[in-house]
């Protein structure tokens, strides 16, 4: 089992006071607007980016995708690619065990796992590259309160990416789209980190518009250019190529923010965008 390591930091620590903070991340000015609601419509969603800081900061921003996903049917199983903030680990790392939250317990489909680590050379069993990573952890209770609360369980495939470069990246991508079953991919990744607001939003525009464009190579470039601070680069550009792969024609920018706009704070400031990819 997997604790959860941020819970009472970057999420409230328990049960009744996580669904409330959700809750509120949906009602925010930034958020939705409204809770979510189980419409069961066909998903045309198959990849997202999804950011991963405290929910008071960027939990609003995020609601706007799971809002999207509560829309629709619920996948079969739920692929999520985190950066590697902590460095411990393998540069491509999967995990087996089964993660908690105060929300309960989120299964690993280890089936997938275990055909993953057969069929992709970049891709290791590495828990503790998972053990005190953030990023993915803080994706789980708004995918319990979406399909926990109005779906019923569901499986995952966690994956914590390090540094990644585009062959790495077509190898995954390639790995992951024979998945035999209906699933989703999350990019759980922050955009620009501690710059004004005015910097940050330019150029994250920049970047977002090649993930539009659904075009990672593109993206991959502009980081490494641009020495963009975005730290789940990786996790968005292996999104990006699995979606094409099962069949994404289309991606649709639905909130952009900073932390400024929630601490009022726009010298430092860290992006957020909600993006989702659609059949």
């Amino acid at each position: 089992m997997r604790n959860p390591y941020v819970a009472g930091q970057f999420y409230s620590g328990s049960r009744e006071g996580l669904k409330e903070q959700i809750k509120e991340c949906f009602l925010s000015d930034i958020g939705p607007g409204e809770l979510p609601k189980s419409g069961g419509a066909k998903r045309d969603i198959v990849g997202c980016v999804v950011p991963h800081a405290g929910y008071m900061y960027s939990g609003a921003v995020a609601a706007h995708v799971y809002a999207e996903l509560a829309k629709q049917e619920n996948p079969e199983t739920i692929v999520i690619i985190s950066p590697n903030h902590t460095g411990a680990g393998s540069l491509a790392a999967l995990s087996n065990e089964d993660w908690e939250t105060p929300l309960g317990v989120v299964e690993t489909d280890r089936g997938i796992v275990d055909a993953l680590l057969k069929s992709c050379e970049s891709l290791d069993l590495d828990e503790t590259a998972h053990r005190y990573e953030h990023s993915l952890e803080v994706q789980l209770p708004f995918l319990q309160y979406i399909y926990g609360e109005l779906y019923g369980e569901f499986k995952m495939v966690p994956i914590c990416l390090k540094l990644t470069n585009s062959e790495i990246v077509e190898e995954i991508a390639r790995c992951l789209s024979k998945i035999e079953k209906d699933s989703l991919v999350i990019a759980s990744s922050d955009f620009t980190h501690y710059e004004s607001h005015e910097s940050a939003t330019q150029k994250d525009k920049n970047a977002i518009s090649h993930i539009l464009n659904m075009d990672e190579n593109r993206f991959l470039q502009t980081v490494y250019e641009h020495n963009l601070s975005i730290c789940g680069y990786g996790p968005i550009a292996t999104c990006i190529a699995t979606a094409r792969k099962i069949g994404a024609t289309r991606a649709e920018l639905l909130r952009y923010s900073t932390s400024g706009n929630v601490t009022k704070d726009y010298d430092q400031v860290v992006g957020y965008a909600g993006i989702v990819l659609r059949r």
